[in-house]
């Protein structure tokens, strides 16, 4: 593959697809990219199907600061060649909560260390970190992993102080999501989420 030649196709190709109105309302919102244009998911996932999966296209993508072609590089990354140290550069550059949350859903979750990097970040104090950490979890969660005891442990330990924090409201959301998804394994761990969540007088639907 042409690496170059594929970039400035994608490039190129946002044109035909840019929405002003939803770059503006992202703007607006507090969505914050160098280069926004407004492309829609679907039609991302659309362009991205074009394409092979490609370790020196993805990067070459991530490198670009455009929301578009952030997204397309997570799409387009095989799993396997994503290196830890890889990684921990991309988590460091994701400034927004959109690209958080899609790093999840369309790269990190399929790692063969997903889990790790996961409990590693939500014990940060890293805002993006905790994001992606817990939506992690709960992709993992939803696909039926179950944590052993260290792990749950640490994530009730870890989502309790979250709960109880006045601020973050993006994390304690991500948070709770993955504190659904984890009860939804089994009962008992159900009945462990709504012990837990009383003892600390904290409300759990």
């Amino acid at each position: 593959m042409d690496v170059d030649k594929t970039l400035k196709e994608i490039k190129k190709s946002f044109f035909l697809r840019m929405n002003g109105e939803t770059a503006r309302s992202m703007r607006e919102k507090g969505v914050s990219y160098h280069i926004n244009w407004g492309i829609s998911l679907p039609d991302l996932r659309q362009m991205a199907e074009r394409y092979p999966k490609d370790f020196n296209l993805a990067v070459a993508l991530w490198k670009e600061e455009i929301r578009e072609c952030k997204i397309l590089a997570l799409m387009l990354m095989p799993p396997e060649e994503m290196l830890p140290e890889l990684v921990d550069i991309w988590m460091e550059q994701t400034h927004t909560q959109e690209l958080a949350e899609l790093s999840a859903f369309y790269l990190y979750q399929y790692l063969d260390y997903a889990s790790v990097i996961a409990f590693e970040w939500i014990a940060t104090t890293n805002e993006m970190k905790q994001i992606c950490g817990y939506n992690i979890l709960s992709r993992l969660f939803t696909k039926g992993h179950e944590p052993d005891e260290r792990g749950i442990q640490e994530l009730l330990d870890q989502i309790i102080v979250v709960l109880k924090d006045d601020d973050n409201t993006a994390v304690k959301r991500s948070a709770y999501a993955c504190l659904q998804r984890f009860s939804q394994l089994d009962k008992s761990f159900e009945m462990i989420v709504r012990q837990v969540m009383r003892i600390n007088n904290l409300d759990f639907l």
